[in-house]
């Protein structure tokens, strides 16, 4: 089968999670600013659409080349094979971006690509003037970073953080892909408890349960190229085969989210049932400082409100404050917690084990870490 030069596409600050991930699934990875490139075949283009947690997009890669002059863009891109892919009908929308290059008028690039295009495919299918464009959708990016272009096509659609169970979202929701990367960020395991304090819509939780459980998040929603022609061996049904065969039926997960809001604590049960995790998470409506627990070697992981999200200063610090007075004896446990605030060791009272740099959408934050205690290991007897 042929075999295609892939990407994951990846918010800035997640990359090595994604090409974490593709290695986990045994493909060897080179991890770039904002994607992971890889290989693979039909049958890899949808098993990485759907196991995939931390990326936005898988994307193939048709030429990667320097361009500095219009002439030099039409002449590379009409050289490229794109009869292989697309079809007489194909609808190929180009979309187009230019970053510190001589080619930066982004329009024009767009409508060189495309001509290059149809010229090329014309050509190969004997057509005269425009191609009728009825068929199945191609979505074509050319993307220009110092003069060195990179043309793709999505084979995602809507970004894979869309994992189709999120029935209602919260005033400031956290994409999926995002609560995915936080978990894999922590040190919890799925024998450990895990607790959110600002659940909001329970995004988080509800992606820690998919983890714990294995199931895939793109499992029940659909992508582009399910359509193309090239997909002919079921190669999408075989993926979400595989997937359901590896979900864990033997797991029960101690997971916990409150929210102030007892509208919000209503969207999560309503998101956790549409997911399919309703019976792997507790949600209740309570205040941030009357959590109590006997247990010991949690992890706590909270996305609480902070200024881009809330213009209430006086309440935000308020609220890191009591994350500080009710964590901080809890020395087991390890608390990460994101937000945009660079003053929040200032509320929380104690300086981070370790921060890490993560975009939210276009909101730079940080990710306070908190490392508890290591649980002993048992002794072995002489």
């Amino acid at each position: 089968m042929t075999k295609y030069s892939l990407i994951a596409t990846a918010a800035a600050g997640i990359e090595a999670l994604v090409g974490r991930e593709l290695r986990d699934m045994g493909y060897e990875v080179q991890v770039e600013n904002g994607r992971a490139r890889f290989e693979g075949d039909l049958s890899d283009i949808a098993r990485t659409n759907i196991n995939l947690r931390t990326a936005d997009r898988v994307k193939i890669v048709m030429g990667d080349f320097k361009a500095v002059t219009f002439d030099q863009l039409f002449e590379a891109t009409k050289a490229l094979p794109w009869e292989d892919i697309l079809p007489m009908d194909a609808e190929f929308p180009v979309s187009g971006k230019s970053v510190n290059s001589t080619l930066h008028s982004v329009p024009n690039v767009q409508k060189i690509v495309k001509k290059a295009i149809v010229n090329r495919l014309s050509e190969h299918y004997h057509r005269r003037g425009m191609l009728p464009e009825t068929g199945a959708k191609y979505p074509i990016e050319v993307s220009i970073h110092k003069d060195q272009a990179l043309i793709t096509i999505d084979t995602t659609g809507s970004s894979l953080f869309k994992r189709g169970y999120r029935t209602e979202k919260g005033g400031a929701p956290l994409k999926e892909n995002m609560a995915a990367a936080l978990i894999k960020l922590t040190s919890w395991f799925p024998d450990k408890p895990l607790y959110d304090p600002t659940c909001g819509s329970g995004t988080i939780l509800i992606e820690a349960a998919l983890i714990g459980l294995n199931i895939a998040p793109g499992i029940k929603r659909d992508y582009v190229s399910e359509s193309w022609d090239i997909f002919k061996d079921r190669e999408y049904p075989k993926a979400r085969e595989a997937a359901k065969a590896a979900i864990r039926t033997d797991v029960q997960l101690d997971i916990l989210g409150t929210d102030i809001d007892h509208q919000m604590i209503e969207i999560a049960k309503a998101n956790a049932i549409s997911a399919g995790v309703a019976d792997q998470i507790t949600f209740k409506q309570m205040q941030l400082s009357d959590f109590t627990t006997k247990k010991e070697y949690g992890v706590i992981v909270s996305n609480p409100p902070y200024g881009e999200r809330l213009n209430d200063e006086e309440y935000v610090h308020k609220l890191y404050k009591q994350m500080g007075d009710v964590y901080r004896p809890m020395k087991t446990w390890s608390k990460y917690i994101l937000t945009s605030d660079l003053l929040f060791e200032n509320y929380y009272g104690e300086k981070a084990t370790k921060k890490r740099k993560l975009y939210n959408g276009a909101i730079r934050t940080d990710f306070f870490q908190y490392w508890g205690e290591r649980k002993p290991r048992p002794r072995k007897e002489a």
